[in-house]
């Protein structure tokens, strides 16, 4: 499958460029806490609110995002049971497309806990209609566990902020809740202030928009209480070594 997509997204991703020395002072001016990983990547924390979050550039840990990647994260102590997946469509197309040969036209019969979430949700959840998202059909598909919290979160800003992200349509993009945290992941070959500026915001308007949601259906998915916070020495990864 790893090889279906290297040659699915050949040109998607590249070496990283060296020199990313502007970032720091941008994070620690701004109050996050940065620090770098050898030579590989940076790990960003920050919190809006009261809510932490992590921002990891580094080696992609997905096979369909060749070179460097850019993670982001929250944990929002979200409904166990909530899975949502928004990823752009070729993404969806080569994901689709590798199931197939994986799946249908190779030698397994099931898809196992080694392929990744989002893969494993776009076969099992229906996607939004388009005529449910107008303003992103063109560009993204969107499934959920609940079709109706899915809705309620693209009704707002998160719709706008989607639509003005400005990202080649090859780019791999997913933006995810499972286990109760969001999760954004893209290629990002060369790391800058200007292009971490631009995903952190889509990203805090996507925690704005499930706290909102959480807030008017809290009878059905809610926040906890206490959302869990991060290991201090966690690095780039650590959540695919539990």
């Amino acid at each position: 499958m790893l090889e279906g997509f290297k040659r699915l997204f050949s040109g998607a991703g590249a070496l990283p460029a060296k020199g990313w020395e502007g970032i720091a002072p941008w994070a620690t001016g701004r109050g996050y806490a940065f620090r770098g990983v050898q030579a590989e990547g940076f790990v960003i924390d920050g919190r809006m609110g009261s809510t932490p979050w992590r921002l990891e550039w580094g080696p992609s840990q997905r096979p369909y995002i060749e070179g460097h990647e850019l993670r982001l994260r929250a944990e929002l102590g979200l409904a166990s049971d909530l899975q949502v997946v928004i990823m752009n469509r070729q993404l969806q197309e080569a994901m689709e497309k590798a199931v197939f040969e994986q799946y249908v036209e190779g030698v397994q019969t099931r898809i196992d806990n080694q392929t990744p979430p989002e893969m494993r949700w776009l076969v099992m959840f229906p996607k939004l209609a388009g005529s449910e998202m107008p303003g992103l059909r063109d560009r993204f598909i969107a499934l959920s566990s609940i079709k109706r919290w899915l809705q309620q979160w693209l009704e707002g800003p998160l719709s706008l902020s989607l639509a003005a992200v400005q990202m080649e349509p090859h780019v791999p993009f997913v933006l995810m809740i499972g286990r109760g945290r969001l999760m954004l992941r893209t290629a990002l070959p060369d790391a800058d202030v200007e292009s971490l500026q631009v995903w952190l915001r889509l990203f805090e308007s996507a925690m704005r928009e499930a706290a909102r949601v959480t807030s008017e259906a809290a009878d059905s998915v809610g926040l906890s209480t206490s959302a869990s916070l991060w290991s201090a020495s966690a690095l780039p990864g650590d959540e695919h070594k539990k």
